[in-house]
């Protein structure tokens, strides 16, 4: 149990609606209870756990600086595991401030990124995969990747690794048990029955590491380029795509010069959209950077949006970007610009041919379909999975050497080792998968993996 009780502005230090501060640790309830007076005259620990209190919230000084709302909770039953105060005020970065100070002087301490959620890992109140979801809803950046995170943060991946986990366990427990004790009466341990358990495990492995593409999709978004020639409609499309002028669109060709990028949700998919330099040969040397950082754009990206003005005829150099962006990445090509007169459409001579959709940014028709086509290269899966999908490298890692582990006992079975020599790549197994819910981490790792939160989570 830590000795020392932090304290944290939670929310946004800009002025509105509501402002929080937090509170972890033994003194949590008396530091927030000396800077709040109950509207009801009492003291705030005359009132009971887990309700909401109203009244006055004071600086350092005693002096009233907001009407408020006050809860407090008692170690195990909170977030952290530990004693927990949270004071409800007005939005104001002041009063906040204030009021932060006012806990200080109460024997508070700043509490540092991510502190409340490790202490409730520290204290077994959420496993490491839990607390690295905490992180992963705060920075959800379409529905399927909120819902996914808190999916995980109720436990599915959990679960899913739990579930292989104890199968390995039983396998360790049940050759130890017929060694150690010969005279019992325990089911005879036999070759075929540990290569199949172990087979499965391996297949249970491989099924959770193929999860990792799609979580970690969802987790930071899929890098999307816009890419096409000159004043082919790649700024328009940006801005219509994320519903405000993001990028300087002009009659000019050539206006965009370096890449920009924007977030947005597209068919349920989390899209980092790259605008690009328009591709063609110049002497200008700007122009021929943003030219190369437009081609690096494409060869980074794992969607390529390939645009043609629908009013000009398409040339040599329009259907060769497109089959270089083929040979990258899965790829969509836009017809723009189809309010205005359409240019002859070139054959096109692939295959399979990619999906092709037309639109104009100016009347909004076709935005619909190009949402679809997106949807359909990147599908969002089964709903029944909610939550079991590996987020990050660390996950993914520590999956794929739990799945080497009971790859090579396997193998080693299969090559006639004795199983007392191979359940040593067992127990590596085993202590992967405990990275993964922080039952085998070291201090080092959750260090690490608590320093992207914010304060105050």
């Amino acid at each position: 149990m830590n000795q020392d009780t932090i304290a944290a502005i939670a929310t946004p230090t800009v002025p509105s609606a509501i402002g929080i501060l937090r509170l972890s640790g033994p003194r949590a309830v008396e530091a927030a209870s000396a800077c709040f007076r109950p509207a009801a005259g009492n003291r705030l620990e005359d009132h009971p756990a887990h309700k909401l209190i109203y009244g006055s919230l004071l600086d350092a000084q005693g002096q009233v600086i907001d009407q408020i709302l006050c809860t407090y909770s008692r170690g195990p039953y909170s977030y952290t595991g530990e004693d927990t105060a949270e004071l409800q005020c007005h939005g104001s970065p002041m009063v906040l401030t204030l009021a932060l100070e006012a806990l200080f002087a109460q024997g508070a301490r700043q509490a540092g990124p991510g502190e409340f959620t490790q202490r409730a890992f520290l204290n077994g109140r959420l496993d490491l995969a839990q607390a690295e979801a905490v992180a992963d809803l705060l920075d959800a950046r379409s529905r399927e990747g909120a819902r996914h995170a808190a999916g995980r943060l109720s436990g599915a991946l959990s679960r899913r690794v739990g579930q292989i986990y104890s199968a390995l366990v039983d396998v360790m427990a049940h050759f130890h048990a017929v060694l150690d004790y010969p005279d019992e009466d325990i089911d005879p341990f036999t070759l075929t029955k540990l290569e199949d358990d172990l087979s499965a495990q391996s297949r249970a492995l491989q099924d959770l590491l193929a999860t990792y593409q799609r979580g970690r999709r969802l987790n930071q978004g899929i890098r999307c380029a816009l890419v096409g020639r000159p004043n082919a409609g790649k700024s328009s499309l940006l801005n219509a795509l994320v519903g405000y002028d993001r990028a300087i669109v002009t009659d000019i060709p050539g206006t965009t010069r370096d890449t920009l990028e924007a977030e947005v949700e597209l068919g349920g998919v989390p899209l980092r959209l790259i605008d690009t330099a328009g591709l063609q040969d110049s002497s200008d040397p700007i122009e021929r950077l943003g030219v190369e950082r437009s081609r690096q754009a494409m060869e980074e990206a794992e969607l390529i949006l390939v645009l043609w003005d629908s009013s000009v005829t398409a040339t040599q150099e329009d259907g060769e970007l497109l089959e270089t962006a083929l040979s990258l990445a899965p790829t969509i090509l836009i017809h723009t610009k189809t309010d205005l007169p359409s240019a002859p459409v070139p054959f096109l001579n692939l295959s399979p041919l990619p999906p092709v959709v037309e639109l104009s940014t100016k009347t909004g028709e076709g935005l619909a379909d190009l949402e679809a086509a997106v949807a359909n290269l990147f599908p969002k899966g089964s709903d029944s999975a909610y939550g079991e999908l590996l987020s990050n490298a660390r996950q993914a890692q520590a999956a794929q050497r739990a799945l080497e582990g009971v790859e090579r006992a396997r193998q080693a079975l299969e090559a006639g080792m004795t199983p007392d020599a191979l359940l040593t790549d067992v127990e590596e197994a085993l202590g992967a998968l405990g990275e993964l819910t922080g039952q085998s981490v070291g201090e080092d790792v959750t260090a690490r993996i608590f320093q992207r939160f914010c304060v105050g989570k």
